[in-house]
């Protein structure tokens, strides 16, 4: 079915872009809904000759200014200020104070009342925590049992005693069981909301693991070869170069061996830091397997690749590493490429490489360009 294009727009400037404010939106509009649904019941008395006019054109006058002030405050993004967004409690109090109000009005109907307090406390169990649904239970219990008592006092023939007695008697009863069961409504969806959280958590986890190295917290072989591809294809898209460098620790196997692997893998986490706070943002390095590290260098020429790969090299040349009072301190060797128009990942990686074996040849502590 065809939609008039001026529908998303009118939407948009009725209840905003902005999801969670759509959706408070939403629910204020909902809530207004169903006063405007009593207000026509309360009118319907009137129709009925069983509530007097006058007071009910005042009270439904009173109910649309009440709920349109809070719809205003909510699209203007005021409500962003106050630590419950949603204005649940003020809307509640307006709604339990609209509900007493078209009790001491509508007379011989006010038994049709009753709906718009159930409809309010049901609005709130959606946002309210359960100790505070009860508060609102006893709270819209204290002021009908003070309107009933009232009214029973100024206007016994209408307001029987004996039928307050009643109605408050029900409310007592009423109130208390729907307090509670919005309140395991609440508990429900507080349970559900930790859930959704906690499981957010474990795919962030999953994520980590599957893109991260465990030991130094870099991108681990296959998310880098996965982010050199998409760089691969970028490049081919706008034209503009990057490298790639293949870092290697100096003799690794003699640390291990020397000091043992946690001195090892401490080297590893140490180079990992220094290195993320040596190369550029937008360069990604990550740990290819052992000791060997793979840089890539976006938007680079060689030349411009090569001198980052000598600071990286000089500034870990310079790093000491605190053995139990025994200062540990390892070189690097390098391989740097610039990627070759046509030229696939992996071909690029192998000459890198190749380059970085050249350094090695050559005495190592060094950069090669391939």
């Amino acid at each position: 079915m065809h939609v008039p294009s001026f529908l998303p727009r009118l939407a948009d400037w009725a209840f905003t872009a902005d999801p969670r404010q759509r959706i408070r939106l939403t629910q204020c509009a909902i809530a207004f809904a169903l006063m405007m649904a009593s207000a026509g019941v309360l009118n319907y008395g009137v129709w009925a000759g069983i509530v007097p006019a006058e007071p009910a054109r005042w009270w439904t006058l009173a109910t649309v200014v009440a709920f349109g002030a809070v719809f205003a405050i909510l699209r203007s993004g005021r409500n962003l200020a106050f630590v419950d967004p949603s204005l649940t409690l003020p809307q509640m109090l307006i709604g339990f104070i609209s509900a007493v109000t078209a009790y001491t009005i509508a007379g011989r109907g006010r038994g049709g009342v009753f709906p718009i307090l159930m409809i309010v406390l049901v609005f709130g169990s959606y946002s309210l925590t359960p100790d505070v649904m009860r508060r609102a239970g006893l709270m819209a219990l204290a002021m009908f049992g003070a309107a009933m008592g009232l009214m029973a006092w100024l206007n016994p023939q209408v307001y029987e005693p004996a039928v307050e007695i009643a109605h408050f008697t029900m409310l007592a009863v009423m109130l208390p069981a729907l307090s509670m069961l919005a309140g395991q409504l609440s508990r429900l969806r507080e349970k559900l909301r930790h859930q959704k959280a906690e499981l957010t958590d474990a795919l962030t986890r999953i994520q980590d693991l599957a893109t991260r190295d465990e030991l130094t917290g870099l991108a681990n072989r296959r998310h880098v070869q996965q982010l050199v591809e998409l760089e691969r294809q970028r490049g081919m898209r706008s034209g503009q170069p990057f490298c790639l460098a293949m870092i290697d620790v100096d003799h690794f196997k003699r640390i291990n061996d020397s000091h043992g692997h946690p001195a090892g893998d401490r080297v590893l986490r140490n180079f990992a830091r220094e290195a993320l706070a040596t190369i550029r943002g937008s360069d990604v390095l990550g740990r290819w397997g052992g000791e060997e590290f793979l840089l890539m260098m976006p938007n680079t020429r060689v030349n411009l690749g090569r001198l980052g790969v000598e600071r990286l090299r000089l500034r870990a040349e310079a790093m000491r590493i605190d053995l139990d009072g025994e200062m540990l301190s390892f070189t690097l060797s390098a391989g740097v490429v610039e990627h070759l128009a046509g030229e696939s990942v992996a071909d690029a990686i192998a000459r890198a490489d190749r380059a970085l074996y050249a350094a090695k040849q050559q005495g190592r502590n060094r950069t090669v360009v391939g």
